[in-house]
């Protein structure tokens, strides 16, 4: 069978987060259906956000500019930092409009399947700007897994002997649950319920 541009489209859209093969084909003939009212306008933005956007070289975030928004923002709590594990984390605690600090994304988990390390997260450059910053807290928002769990403990014993206050997420957070997939007022709640550690 020839591998069809359509076909092409279809595989591609299956790699996609949520989309199997079977909702891949429907969004795929939706987006055909609905060629200039949906199609072109989705290709432009795509294109636009293959060139404008970039990782911000500070904390991880995503955005148009680096530093982005959020590093570059004089209202936020520079003395704060809240670690999480993906861009998704940060998008979620900025809808509960709980948190005015900064952040670091750490972009995974400390993983020895996945050869994933201290060096791969971004910890070390974390640990530099607690001490450039002279950062009072350091919130540890990591999902509530094995691999959330490991990965904040280890952050924890880098961070404390600097100085800054550790705390972690508490109430409200269920184990195996990941922040993106949580309601804003149970992300509230867990974030001004925190416990030091």
């Amino acid at each position: 069978m020839q591998d069809t541009v359509l076909e092409r489209l279809i595989k591609t859209l299956s790699k996609l987060p949520g989309l199997g093969p079977r909702s891949a084909r429907r969004v795929a003939l939706h987006l055909i259906k609905n060629k200039d009212t949906q199609l072109k306008p989705l290709s432009d933005l795509l294109l636009r956000c293959h060139a404008e956007m970039q990782v911000c070289a500070v904390c991880g975030n995503i955005d148009t500019v680096s530093p982005c928004h959020i590093c570059l923002s004089e209202k936020r709590d520079g003395g704060t930092i809240c670690v999480v594990e993906e861009v998704a984390d940060l998008w979620a605690l900025e809808r509960s409009g709980t948190f005015k600090g900064k952040y670091h994304v750490l972009g995974g988990t400390l993983s020895a399947i996945d050869s994933r390390g201290p060096d791969e997260l971004g910890i070390t450059r974390l640990l530099r700007r607690i001490t450039e910053d002279k950062t009072a807290e350091v919130i540890l928002a990591t999902n509530a897994t094995v691999e959330g769990q490991m990965t904040a403990h280890y952050i924890t014993e880098q961070v404390k002997p600097l100085g800054p206050k550790v705390s972690r997420l508490a109430q409200g957070i269920p184990m195996g649950g990941e922040l993106d997939y949580l309601d804003e007022g149970t992300l509230g709640a867990a974030m001004r319920a925190r416990l030091a550690i």
